[in-house]
């Protein structure tokens, strides 16, 4: 069978590499045609465009490029038409993926969507897009199969991908030397973010504290988009500051503690056992709109707060992201009584996010559901 993935952020390449395996895997003779990244052209998906391509964050800078964002409409709806895929797959980025799934109903494409849109956390009125146009829905929080239940949606809990990606991940024992890190000094690791506007917004305040915590050696986790050049522009003088490309997990795995900004980060330095403080700020407009737009119920703003129900790991966000509180926090995170006091949540959200193995049990029931329809 032919199979279109959209996938428009690293995160999406990330899982949908391990659905083109899985697919794979369950149907040998599939074809798999993407937009998304790297890591699904390696796992044997022909990517048509780039996720680099893609991101666009916040409102203004989707106002900026509004023409481009409709030229990537266009193309994709053509080449999807040409491919005439047997299901259109859609991971997580709504801006984009939202759109797409009423016109692919009204072409009449089966709609498959791996990893649903944040829609829980807005004014849910966009659920009724999903009801009406996507033929299942596959979460990966335990708290999403409610909402969609209630809003009427075909929804199946998988677990949670990342869980996969984790538990697989090797040691490295050459990670020191390889990077020109100090053995046996602390590391504190920074995670700004995917995206420039992230990187531009987070990186300074997050680096402003390395001259005072001497006793440990800061290092940025580089984004497989950007290249080194970039962080060293946005940071010209960051001294002693390290930068690893494309090694966040190598760089979690022997971290102390960590800086993210939010988002699916936040939940990869938990799986990782790695205190945190999370960060967050964006454009005043778009911080603002978004603070109009979110639920009322949302308390937090990590995925680690929301799947275990309470504040685990600070966040400071917007006005609050500043270095004098930053450095407040970290300095907490680093005590004993804090440090396991976080570990012993984690210990509690790893059992909440049920077992491995999500990949696998998405690519059979797509497959089953497929079958079905020609038997």
């Amino acid at each position: 069978m032919k199979y279109y993935i959209i996938a428009g952020e690293a995160s999406g390449d990330l899982h949908g590499s391990n659905l083109v395996k899985a697919l794979r895997a369950e149907d040998p003779a599939a074809e798999v045609r993407c937009w998304g990244g790297d890591l699904m052209a390696a796992a044997g998906a022909e990517v048509v465009k780039h996720y680099r391509e893609l991101a666009f964050m916040g409102f203004v800078e989707v106002v900026k490029n509004l023409s481009t964002i409709r030229r990537n409409f266009r193309t994709c709806k053509s080449d999807i038409l040409s491919f005439r895929p047997d299901a259109l797959i859609l991971i997580d980025y709504p801006g984009f993926n939202l759109r797409m799934v009423k016109w692919a109903r009204q072409q009449g494409l089966r709609v498959f969507y791996y990893i649903s849109p944040q829609l829980w956390a807005w004014h849910s009125s966009r659920v009724k897009i999903i009801r009406d146009a996507v033929e299942r829905m596959y979460v990966i929080l335990p708290f999403e199969k409610e909402f969609y239940e209630k809003h009427g949606v075909e929804v199946e809990y998988a677990g949670h991908p990342l869980l996969d990606v984790v538990d697989t991940q090797p040691a490295r024992p050459d990670f020191f030397q390889k990077n020109n890190l100090t053995e046996g000094k602390p590391i504190i690791a920074l995670l700004p973010g995917s995206r420039r506007q992230e990187i531009r917004g987070m990186l300074s305040v997050m680096a402003a504290l390395a001259p005072g915590f001497p006793g440990y050696q800061f290092v940025v986790a580089g984004a497989p988009s950007m290249d080194t050049a970039f962080y060293q522009e946005v940071l010209p003088a960051a001294g002693d500051l390290k930068i690893v490309e494309n090694q966040t997990y190598a760089l979690l795995r022997h971290a102390t503690a960590a800086l993210v900004t939010s988002g699916t980060a936040t939940l990869e330095t938990a799986l990782f056992r790695v205190p945190q403080v999370v960060c967050y700020r964006g454009g005043r407009i778009s911080y603002w709109l978004a603070k109009w737009l979110v639920s009322k119920e949302l308390k937090f703003i990590s995925l680690v707060n929301l799947i275990i129900g309470r504040e685990l790991v600070r966040e400071l966000i917007q006005e609050n992201l500043t270095v004098e509180n930053l450095r407040f926090e970290l300095s907490n995170i680093l005590t004993e009584a804090n440090r396991q006091n976080i570990l012993n949540g984690y210990d509690e959200l790893r059992q909440k996010l049920g077992e491995a193995g999500a990949s696998g049990r998405v690519a059979r029931s797509m497959v089953r559901l497929l079958n079905r329809e020609e038997e």
